[in-house]
Formats: C-alpha cells, structure tokens, sequence
C-alpha cells in the first residue's frame, strides 16, 4: 500500500534535517531512480520526492527502515547519527577479502572526485590535510591559500590518499597517488582548471592558488566480502 505524506507516528528523536540529501546522495550512489527506490520501499513516488525535499519531513520509524533496507544502509547513516564519527568502528564483515586495484580501476575511482587528504612535508614534520581535488588532463588539482599547509606540495614530492568507505556493509576502497606538486600560474591553464574543476573549496574564501599534482605512481585496494 503506497504511502502518504500524512503518515503517522513521525519518530521526534531521530535528526532528519538531512534526511532528504543523504537519501538522494545514497540513491544516486546505487543508480536507482526515484520512482525504483519508491517502488521497492513501498511507498508513493510523490512521498519519497516529499522527503527528499523538505528537510522538516519526518517519517516514521518503519518508512526509515525500509528505505535503509532498499538503499543497503541503516537508518543511522540515513539520519546522519554518524556524521562527526570516523568510519571503522563497525564489526569486520565474515569472510572480508583485499583486493589490489590495476591503474584503471584507479583512475575511474580517482575520478568521481570529492574530497582527499594530500601529504606534505612541513618544518615539523610530514603533515596530512583535507582538500577538495579534481582530476583534469590526467593530473590532480585543487585551489589553496598561498600560506596554507597544502602549498607546501609545490616543488616537492607528495602523497595523495581518496577512499570511500560503507560503514553499514564494512567495505571500501582507497587509492593513494604519489607525485610532485607543481603551482599553476601560466593564465590559460589556471583558466582550463577553473572550467573543469568540480565544485569550490568547502573553506570557503578566496583560495587563489591553483596547485597540481604530476602523477608518477598510482596503487588502491578495494575490500569485499
């Protein structure tokens, strides 16, 4: 029986504000439809659009576990009750294998882009931080300050670490880049990286500094069950 907008029993207790991202993020990721997603859970197409986009929505406790179900989740990755954890805590899934990942395999990972974690070496010592990359011409780029500790990479070898994980199902993938950062100055370039690049920094500010990294060496590994 489908679903309507006016279901009862909305559980209070449970942070949807998001509900409706994480829901069409997690959708996307499996390559289902709205109207899939909803005929597998049950419920209205016009329903789960409802939930999708009003973020005052707040289903009940059964449409929450049925949409986890559908979408291979649980309700607390639907939520958001995990957001500020850092994944691995979960159980190891029974019979977990490590698969090496060839170059290709790499780079098509590499290229749904997001956010990596970018090594540098620092006065102090070798220092890991987060930024928002793109891959563009077969290389890894991304905007800084000029004075920010990923500036660093300029002129100097560097690692570079993006990974995926699914907490609910305890698998994932990484890949690692080796490389040497180079600063982009020249204006044609810095304008091709601007058109093709993904998204802004999520810092925010101005961030002027193009750099990227000139790929000598990529490896990833993947594990299933």
């Amino acid at each position: 029986m489908a679903e309507q907008h006016t279901a009862p029993g909305p559980v209070r207790e449970i942070p949807v504000g998001d509900l409706g991202r994480r829901l069409a993020l997690r959708r996307t990721q499996l390559g289902l439809t709205r109207e899939e997603t909803a005929a597998r859970a049950g419920m209205a197409t016009g329903y789960l659009r409802h939930l999708e986009e009003h973020p005052e929505a707040a289903p009940s406790a059964g449409t929450l576990l049925r949409l986890a179900g559908v979408l291979q989740t649980t309700v607390t990755e639907l939520t958001g009750g995990n957001a500020e954890r850092p994944p691995g805590p979960g159980r190891a899934v029974r019979g977990a294998r490590l698969h090496r990942l060839d170059a290709e395999e790499c780079w098509a990972l590499l290229g749904t882009h997001g956010v990596g974690r970018i090594a540098v070496p620092t006065p102090d010592g070798p220092s890991i931080v987060p930024v928002n990359y793109s891959v563009v011409d077969g290389c890894v780029a991304f905007r800084t300050e000029p004075h920010a500790t990923p500036a660093r990479a300029a002129g100097r070898r560097v690692a570079f670490e993006v990974d995926r994980i699914d907490e609910a199902f305890s698998r994932g993938w990484s890949v690692l880049v080796r490389g040497t950062g180079r600063t982009v100055t020249g204006p044609d370039e810095v304008r091709r990286l601007a058109e093709r690049a993904y998204g802004e920094p999520w810092a925010g500010g101005r961030r002027p500094l193009w750099l990227r990294i000139d790929v000598t060496g990529i490896s990833g590994r993947r594990i299933t069950a």
